[in-house]
């Protein structure tokens, strides 16, 4: 058995300043390592970008330009953070939602590798609303609520097809920033182009919820099932579906739903397997589990020996060590001071292969 582990990081600020400023100096380095080396540079111009936030996410554009400024306001930097048209990315997961007459929860695992995580719980409220959630890319949010108790999560489609669009984070948190009620959600996932397909599950605080399956360069289209995982229902193939397990953890999912259960009940079957992954070394494991509950505007991040709740009106920073067990040999990959060489993961990354840590360990052991 070995171990890798994610230092979590809860952390409030209602306007994008020196906390945020801090995360992006830390993080930068592995996201522009993986910008270059997936054509970021060849991609559309800083006057492009911003063209595009402002035609499809305008309310965003204050926000866009503060955190410009904050990391620096390079050309380079400000084309990454508006996410248009953005080099591929990988990832996995899985999703539920269940409502009944007193309860409301949205369910998420969140599988990759621990060293390709933010680790970052952020609360803030950038356009004036409270939001909190996991952060992804340095202000886009792979799952989320607000103060109105809209919840959303989002999965890997399945596959690396690109078209004309913007990384679904950043959609994900201009739903939060800009709407009250999964129809309003389910309005803008319709008229925000995201560039690679993605599902996509809301609940709001009236019980309604929605799975939808967002396709690359526009469109989304729902889904009968409030579950998803990481295969769409176009007829498509999903790339590396044995390896990721999708139709396995989908049926799983599917008979959870069909049992009508308790909604609070949901998050104990998402650490079970075989929703739970214990694969990190393959880059594929779960890093967290993410309990929604639109009626008390709640967050609950779950592992197997505990868990860490916290409210939009109630929230405190804080931080917390999770180690991950693992059967295959896990080494990070690391520099000469022997800290985790972000900028050489940033670049594996971006060959859209997940990482092999044994490479990593073979290396080492011959370095040495």
């Amino acid at each position: 058995m070995t171990q890798a582990s994610l230092t979590f990081d809860a952390v409030s600020e209602s306007r994008p300043g020196p906390k945020w400023a801090t995360r992006w100096a830390r993080s930068w380095p592995a996201y522009e390592a993986w910008f270059t080396a997936g054509g970021g540079d060849n991609g559309p111009s800083r006057a492009d970008c911003e063209a595009a936030l402002a035609r499809h996410m305008p309310e965003l554009l204050p926000v866009y330009h503060r955190l410009v400024g904050l990391a620096g306001g390079s050309d380079r930097a400000a084309r990454f953070l508006s996410t248009w048209c953005p080099p591929n990315y990988l990832g996995g997961c899985s999703l539920a939602a269940l409502a009944s007459h007193d309860a409301v929860r949205l369910v998420r695992n969140y599988d990759l590798s621990p060293n390709l995580n933010e680790g970052l719980l952020l609360h803030s409220e950038w356009t004036g609303r409270k939001v909190m959630g996991m952060v992804e890319f340095l202000w886009g949010l792979s799952d989320g609520i607000n103060e109105a108790g809209l919840s959303i999560a989002l999965a890997y489609g399945g596959r690396q097809i690109t078209g004309p669009g913007f990384g679904i984070t950043t959609i994900l948190r201009y739903v939060l920033e800009t709407c009250d009620t999964v129809d309003e959600a389910l309005l803008v996932l319709q008229r925000v182009p995201s560039h690679m397909p993605y599902n996509v599950i809301v609940a709001d605080a009236n019980g309604a919820t929605a799975s939808v399956e967002i396709q690359a360069g526009g469109g989304a289209t729902l889904a009968a099932d409030i579950v998803a995982t990481n295969h769409q229902h176009d007829g498509s193939q999903p790339d590396r579906a044995a390896f990721t397990r999708t139709f396995e953890r989908a049926a799983h999912l599917r008979d959870i739903a069909s049992l009508r259960g308790d909604p609070r009940q949901l998050a104990a079957h998402f650490l079970k397997a075989p929703l739970h992954q214990d694969r990190h070394g393959e880059g594929f494991g779960t890093l967290f589990t993410a309990e929604y509950d639109p009626l008390s505007h709640a967050l609950t991040l779950h592992w197997p020996d505990r868990k860490w709740k916290q409210s939009l009106h109630d929230f405190a920073e804080g931080q917390t060590l999770i180690a991950y067990q693992d059967r295959q040999p896990v080494a990070p990959y690391r520099n000469a001071a022997q800290d985790i060489d972000w900028v050489a993961i940033g670049m594996l990354y971006a060959s859209g292969n997940p990482p092999d840590w044994r490479d990593f360990v073979a290396q080492e052991v011959q370095a040495a």
